[in-house]
């Protein structure tokens, strides 16, 4: 249902069972998908295109120019997967031509109250942000990634698949996979034991991600040598995804 209040741009294109609230807005160039339901008091501005089965709340503002300086109106966008969920008041960005024109959400994700999602990120699937999370333009953050209430993280940084950024962390450098960080700045802690076994890695490959995390930050080498050592323990999923998230740092990781 599309309530007679809300306003609609005639060259948005809206999908099939769509829901729309009254007092909410969809600007020019935005496609909504099929089966999404915005409720009222929503803002969606273009370029902005929207895969199927997203609900996004009272109040969230998604797909706004962002208010980087560099930023001077230029057409970029802001692509949306399926099945995510913006509760109220979330606020996303486009991207700009410097970060690749594109800011991009990938699939079943939530976004809680208040976060925000800045120009130019990259946000992988089945991640969540809680309440008052944050992350600066041009960040990456990798699958099954969960931010605690108020975490937040500096621009470029990259967080890899399976991290734990606990309640008001903040990360200011790269956080490779598994792992969970805490504090300001944030420190590693320890791996995501609970989410890993939530995901279903198996107690072994629980067993090879804590090593992998004791080569990195309790034994004292140098990231070569822990990136030697780390590779010796086999070729699995788990130690591809933690070579492949510090190897592909360009910050530094956290230490």
């Amino acid at each position: 249902m599309i309530d007679p209040r809300s306003i609609i741009d005639p060259s948005a294109v809206i999908g099939e069972n769509v829901s729309i609230g009254p007092w909410s807005i969809v600007g020019p160039d935005v496609v909504v998908g099929d089966g999404c339901n915005i409720a009222s008091h929503v803002v969606v501005k273009g370029p902005t295109i929207m895969g199927t089965n997203n609900r996004i709340f009272q109040f969230a503002t998604i797909g706004d120019a962002t208010p980087d300086l560099k930023y001077n109106d230029e057409p970029t966008r802001l692509v949306i997967g399926n099945n995510n969920t913006f509760r109220e008041g979330v606020t996303i960005h486009r991207g700009t031509v410097q970060g690749g024109y594109e800011t991009r959400i990938g699939d079943d994700n939530l976004f809680m109250a208040y976060v925000h999602i800045a120009h130019d990120c990259v946000i992988g699937n089945h991640v969540v942000f809680s309440n008052n999370a944050c992350v600066a333009g041009h960040v990456h953050v990798g699958d099954w990634t969960t931010f605690a209430g108020f975490a937040l993280s500096h621009q470029f940084v990259h967080i890899g698949p399976h991290c734990f950024i606990a309640a008001a962390g903040f990360c200011y450098h790269d956080v490779p996979a598994f792992v969970t960080a805490s504090g300001n700045p944030a420190e590693p802690r320890t791996i995501n034991r609970e989410g890993m076994k939530r995901r279903g890695f198996s107690p072994d490959e629980i067993a090879l991600a804590n090593k992998a995390y004791k080569l990195l930050f309790r034994r004292g080498l140098n990231i070569d040598d822990a990136i030697k050592a780390i590779s010796e323990l086999g070729d699995n999923r788990v130690v591809a995804m933690v070579l492949g998230s510090v190897e592909n740092s360009t910050r530094g990781i956290i230490r």
